[in-house]
């Protein structure tokens, strides 16, 4: 696109620069707009929605639900999945069973 700037007068310029500040702002919305809808294509071509996708992603980095709490410190708590937490080393050192730190 070849404009030749020169040949403008004070308010064809004004103008242009109008439009280009407004194209500007536009831009990214337009952009965002466009990703959605390509976003949202290639999840029908796999027989999905888009939030059917993006709730599929969130689920799976959950970690679970808390099975045992530090009777001590109630806030500890531990899904049962994993290295043992020391606070669960402990109680079962001293005695307790799984069963007393279960919730």
């Amino acid at each position: 696109m070849d404009i030749d700037l020169n040949a403008l007068d004070k308010a064809e310029l004004l103008q242009l620069k109008s439009d280009v500040e407004k194209a500007l702002k536009t831009i990214d919305a337009r952009r965002k707009a466009e990703a959605k809808r390509a976003a949202e294509q290639a999840a029908r071509e796999f027989g999905f929605s888009l939030d059917e996708v993006y709730t599929a992603s969130a689920a799976k980095g959950s970690k679970g639900a808390p099975k045992y709490a530090n009777p001590d410190d109630p806030s500890q708590t531990w899904t049962g999945r994993g290295r043992k937490p020391n606070w669960v080393i402990s109680a079962l050192e001293s005695g307790k069973t799984m069963e007393e730190l279960a919730l």
